[in-house]
């Protein structure tokens, strides 16, 4: 009988040691954010309305159809006269750029972002055991992986990943491979650099569609440290609670709607088609079937489906009911309450329509989609860094508490939607001691107006006649 109850003791004591080592090692695989840094350049690289001008007058491959087509896509883009360009716009040579420049403008970023992120956790460059780095349109050789290991000498067994390609959704596919990478390796340290390179790829030629990226594209870019050790656990910012990425790369209207291209001239620049919203729309809709079951509660899931079951036996019951009289291109709200499992909702920062769209078809008010529209206008569409900027605004605000879950929702050349949800881990009230990219400015925002005075400077082009229109001595 002893030895009978023996056995069993050993048996489950067997069972909860397996039990407790299978939690236990399931605890290593989260993913946290450590912390962030949001680059801002410097002051000289400000890009003011005056500014604006010179640079559009001097390219001499457009005339007055085009200024009058780029004074309304500015106007209605919701960017305001404090964002960033390279330095070789500011020299009058974005015409004729190097592949140093480029290098450039990225060590400008990578040394600030960088050194002021790893200074400030008192982080050895030697501690990092994987760095992802993405930069869309940029690829030198060496990397610019390399590049980083070789300013800061990390160590030779520095697991790196160099992406290149894309596009605006790039930061969060990096986050996803620390995520994946954490699942194999425990007790690690991540860096993720992302960032884009406007230096040569700013276009000079006068295609609307290609254009219009340089009324859109600003310089900027993040750094982020992200980790599974556990005894970094009670200092991070974030954990990842779950991540989709969708890719419609297979449909040839999304795979074409935004791509790299070259005009009938020769000129290499990035279309941007008509049937963007579309090819966004769809790609969103379907991001959104797969994440939606796993941020929300099931209640809210149960009531949208009863929601759905009485409308369907409606429209079947008086068909003429099912149809709508919205315009053609008007984004279709998603009918169920995403605030129900998330109090905050980060936006790709595309531009005005993107964030508008979005924030229609989440039902979203003012105050929810306040820190993309106030990032699009201080600091542009920094491509893949832009989510960061956003996330950055909220915690200057002080708006995220502990136990909050932020809903990260980001677009892609290829086309990809890619999406995630984050939860507090602790309350971010500490902005202003923690290097914030919004602490010189936070307190003038939201303004009372985000209207920005290109209209009021060059509304005057509306009005010229093309045969008689001349540009004017200033901007010569």
């Amino acid at each position: 009988m002893d030895l009978l109850f023996l056995f069993f003791s050993l048996l489950l004591s067997y069972l909860f040691f397996k039990i407790w080592k299978l939690i236990d090692s399931k605890q290593d695989k989260d993913c946290y954010i450590l912390d962030y840094q949001c680059h801002k350049p410097t002051d000289d690289r400000m890009v003011s309305t005056q500014f604006s001008g010179e640079i559009i007058y001097r390219n001499q491959n457009l005339g007055l159809t085009e200024y009058k087509f780029l004074l309304k896509a500015i106007v209605s883009s919701g960017i305001g006269e404090q964002t960033y360009a390279p330095r070789l716009v500011f020299e009058g040579r974005e015409e004729r750029p190097s592949l140093q420049d480029g290098i450039s403008e990225m060590e400008e970023f990578y040394v600030d972002s960088i050194g002021k992120l790893l200074e400030r956790n008192q982080i050895s460059p030697k501690d990092i055991d994987i760095l992802v780095v993405n930069v869309s349109m940029l690829s030198s050789t060496p990397s610019l992986a390399s590049r980083i290991i070789n300013h800061y000498k990390m160590r030779d067994d520095v697991k790196v990943f160099n992406l290149t390609g894309m596009g605006c959704s790039a930061s969060l596919i990096s986050v996803d491979i620390v995520k994946n990478i954490f699942k194999s390796y425990a007790n690690k340290l991540a860096l993720v650099a992302t960032s884009e390179s406007l230096s040569p790829n700013w276009y000079s030629g006068n295609n609307r569609s290609m254009i219009l990226a340089n009324c859109l594209f600003r310089s900027g870019g993040c750094a982020i440290l992200l980790t599974n050790k556990r005894s970094l656990r009670k200092k991070a910012m974030f954990k990842l609670k779950c991540m989709v990425r969708t890719h419609h790369g297979a449909r040839e209207e999304s795979y074409n709607c935004c791509i790299q291209a070259e005009d009938e001239q020769g000129r290499v620049g990035f279309y941007l088609g008509k049937n963007l919203p579309k090819a966004a729309t769809r790609a969103f809709v379907d991001n959104l079937k797969v994440i939606t079951p796993k941020i929300l509660p099931v209640t809210e899931l149960i009531r949208f489906m009863l929601k759905l079951l009485i409308k369907k036996i409606k429209i079947r019951q008086n068909p003429n009911k099912g149809s709508t009289n919205l315009p053609p291109g008007t984004p279709l709200k998603a009918g169920i309450n995403f605030k129900t499992g998330i109090e905050h909702f980060c936006i790709h920062t595309g531009g005005k329509a993107v964030i508008d769209g979005i924030g229609h078809s989440l039902d979203l008010n003012e105050y929810d989609i306040e820190p993309a529209r106030m990032t699009l206008h201080r600091f542009g569409n920094t491509s893949a860094s832009s989510l960061w900027y956003v996330l950055a605004y909220m915690e200057a605000k002080k708006r995220l508490k502990r136990g909050d879950r932020v809903f990260m929702i980001s677009f892609g050349a290829g086309f990809k939607c890619n999406s995630c949800v984050w939860e507090v881990v602790r309350d971010l009230t500490g902005g202003e001691s923690k290097g914030n990219v919004w602490n010189h400015c936070i307190d003038d925002y939201p303004p009372k107006s985000i209207l920005n005075p290109y209209l009021e400077k060059f509304g005057w082009i509306q009005d010229e006649d093309p045969d008689t229109f001349k540009v004017p001595d200033a901007f010569m």
